[in-house]
């Protein structure tokens, strides 16, 4: 996958998959990539691209090591952030059911999942579901 997308970087719910913060079960990789950059068609896996700005691709990028291979995957509390920016997309029921388990299972603290909705511009929305759950 890593050298099928080079710009991409593992998101949204397969990232929420990967740090075990969501009950969901992946049924296409979630990519993203910069804005001016397109996701290649992929027979299999089955993929699906996210473009996001420049700000919001560049932070809370992991390197890790997925059978011998490094793959670009965001952090936990980057991928709740992310989560709440594309609500819309995936459900609010998923972005909010990653930010209970990542704060119950220790993945994510209050302060870096808010310093993270500040950089994707939904502070305003992530604010009073995570002032709840802490």
């Amino acid at each position: 996958m890593a050298s099928r997308v080079p710009k991409g970087v593992i998101c949204l719910i397969s990232a929420l998959a990967y740090h075990d913060i969501t009950t969901q079960i992946p049924h296409e990789v979630h990519v993203s990539v910069p804005r001016d950059v397109s996701v290649p068609r992929i027979d299999w896996p089955p993929v699906r691209g996210f473009r996001f700005s420049k700000a919001s691709y560049s932070v809370g990028i992991e390197a890790h090591n997925i059978d011998g291979v490094l793959v670009p995957i965001y952090s936990a509390p980057k991928s709740v952030a992310d989560c709440f920016k594309f609500r819309n997309t995936i459900g609010t029921d998923v972005a909010v059911e990653g930010l209970r388990l990542a704060l119950e299972r220790g993945r994510a603290k209050p302060g870096e999942i808010e310093a993270f909705a500040r950089v994707c511009r939904v502070e305003r929305i992530v604010g009073p579901y995570l002032e709840a759950l802490s």
